[in-house]
């Protein structure tokens, strides 16, 4: 594993707002300090550059692994994990108050894959709410 240079882990995190790239959850309230991700993981080839670093937290960084084929929920159709440094969150995903709606095969197995609907962040997305930090911008 990689160390990520201290300048790019400021660059991701300031690019994505402070928040998972994933899933929307702010960084700021939370316990753990969220990962730097590779989208297509080092051992897959992909490389420590900007284009390929995505910041997570730790549950989707952990749930999605080295996976970069996961399979839609409802079509049976094997799909490239979604890549926020290529494609648009809302393209694939949108809010139903604070469950991730799957608009694409993409987010639909992205949502499955990282469990993004799971009861712990449902509740954790109440709170975000009291604190103005959900739903993200």
């Amino acid at each position: 594993m990689t160390t990520i240079p201290a300048a790019l882990r400021r660059l991701v995190i300031q690019r994505s707002g402070n928040r998972c790239e994933y899933c929307g959850l702010s960084q700021t309230g939370q316990v753990a300090t969220f990962h730097v991700d590779h989208i297509v993981p080092e051992t897959a080839g992909g490389a420590t550059i900007a284009t390929n670093l995505a910041l997570a937290c730790v549950s989707c960084s952990l749930r999605k692994g080295a996976r970069q084929r996961i399979e839609d929920p409802e079509t049976g159709e094997v799909v490239s994990i979604f890549n926020p440094r290529q494609q648009i969150w809302k393209a694939h995903f949108g809010w139903k108050g604070v469950e991730v709606v799957g608009l694409t095969a993409i987010g639909r197995a992205t949502i499955a894959a990282l469990s993004l609907n799971r009861s712990i962040m449902l509740a954790i997305r109440v709170e975000e709410e009291f604190f103005d930090r959900h739903p993200p911008l």
